[in-house]
């Protein structure tokens, strides 16, 4: 999977690697950066991904698509797709050129909403990768972790690096008896659940 990242997809990564570091030299308003995760936490949700029970994959904050085509990586080879949730019109329009330059399209589903709105009727969710405004995860945590399937896995960015914000819904997780949880201090630290 790592070892045969499509051209098409290998080429918008670094594009949008480009534009992340640009943003950030730049000092571009936050809500306009695309504040995508570095490519070694990338690679780990690719494998996690590919790891996942059957079921369903989600993506909460599409930003560009960055970490969704790390992701559909995993749906490639496992011949699924991935549905992924953003509310913002400028990163809605960047995530579709990115599935569409990339050929994602047949691996990617993107809503275009707030996620909170649809979460209740996704049902037998395997894979969750949770990246948006940091306010929303502790409620995104308790509308997904009812939905998932044995074994499946939730994965929540900024576990490090934004932990002061995120400690409340960290310590939640971290004493739910539905999941084992850890955080895992890979980017900028990532809060791994597994159902049980």
């Amino acid at each position: 999977m790592l070892q045969n990242i499509p051209e098409l997809v290998k080429k918008r990564m670094k594009y949008l690697e480009k534009l992340d570091n640009e943003d950030r030299v730049n000092e571009t308003p936050r809500m306009e950066r695309l504040r995508q995760i570095p490519s070694e936490t990338g690679k780990f949700l690719a494998i996690l991904a590919a790891g996942a029970p059957e079921g369903n994959f989600i993506e909460i904050g599409t930003s560009a698509g960055y970490s969704t085509m790390w992701i559909a990586l995993a749906c490639i080879e496992r011949g699924c797709k991935i549905t992924t949730f953003e509310i913002l019109e400028e990163k809605i329009r960047l995530a579709k050129e990115t599935f569409q330059q990339s050929k994602l399209e047949n691996y990617v589903d993107l809503i275009e909403g707030d996620a909170r709105d649809y979460l209740n009727e996704e049902k037998n969710v395997s894979f969750c990768f949770l990246d948006a405004e940091k306010e929303v995860y502790e409620e995104c945590y308790d509308l997904v972790i009812p939905n998932m399937v044995k074994g499946g896995l939730l994965v929540a960015d900024n576990a490090i690096n934004l932990y002061d914000v995120l400690k409340p819904m960290i310590d939640k997780a971290i004493s739910d008896k539905r999941v084992d949880a850890l955080v895992v201090p890979i980017g900028k630290g990532e809060l791994l659940c597994r159902k049980i």
